[in-house]
């Protein structure tokens, strides 16, 4: 039997990189995906790809820092499916400007996507999940919700936000069979790090520390939001999953 077998799943940010991954992979194991994506085109693109390949899944323009967009999508998903199984809050973005330079546009532009976004999908998928008492919640951190690094303050500033978030959730929902995890990547190879990593100079400073000496593929994280989503990690809730070829390790 399949891992996800027969198991609803939302992916937010699911157009490109990541997401794309984990919504291909998680389909592969049996899941019904709801692709969520800003960029609707992208996202049914993906969408007819599982399709392709004999799984079912359908497209959702999401902004996810919008209420009302998580109400009508999981209007929509009780209405076709009656439950859902699982949330990765994966959609996400970056801003590399410190402190001096970053402006309140800036900030908040972060914070609402990153810290909002994962905020508003925990609450509307929650009344699902409490129907069946079940579910696995997986929120997209960062290593630099763990560590800091001297720029980027806003992206950090969300990224923490996003660990404690879980942790503090997967205690409150515990008592409803609902597990929450975060995970937190190091530098990935997705449309947000492929200018950096072109040149050669800024892809030995943004590795930094990584002991592997290379970029993960997006794969290599969706195995992980497997395992998180997976009655494999039955006992796994309000923990962090570093997937950051060691670059925490030093």
């Amino acid at each position: 039997m399949k891992k996800l077998e027969n198991k609803i799943a939302i992916i937010t940010g699911a157009a490109k990189g990541m997401g794309r991954e984990e919504a291909i992979l998680f389909a592969n194991e049996g899941a019904k995906i709801v692709v969520t994506d800003i960029l609707i085109d992208e996202a049914k693109i993906v969408a007819n790809e599982i399709i392709k390949n004999n799984g079912e899944a359908i497209a959702f323009k999401l902004d996810v820092a919008k209420a009302k967009d998580w109400e009508k999508l999981i209007d929509q998903i009780m209405d076709r499916w009656g439950k859902v199984d699982i949330l990765v809050n994966n959609a996400g973005i970056l801003n590399l400007c410190g402190i001096e330079e970053i402006t309140e546009k800036e900030w908040d532009k972060i914070m609402e996507i990153n810290a909002k976004g994962t905020f508003l999908g925990i609450k509307y998928v929650l009344p699902a999940m409490k129907l069946t008492k079940n579910g696995s919640i997986i929120n997209i951190s960062s290593i630099y919700g763990l560590v800091g690094s001297g720029a980027a303050v806003a992206y950090h500033a969300s990224k923490g936000a996003v660990r404690l978030l879980t942790k503090t959730v997967a205690a409150e929902l515990a008592k409803y069979n609902i597990r929450v995890n975060s995970i937190h990547p190091g530098v990935i190879k997705t449309p947000m790090t492929d200018d950096l990593l072109k040149n050669p100079e800024n892809a030995k400073n943004l590795l930094g520390t990584t002991v592997l000496g290379r970029a993960a593929e997006p794969i290599e994280v969706a195995y992980g939001a497997l395992f998180l989503a997976s009655d494999d990690a039955s006992y796994v809730t309000g923990s962090e999953l570093v997937i950051d070829g060691g670059y925490t390790a030093l």
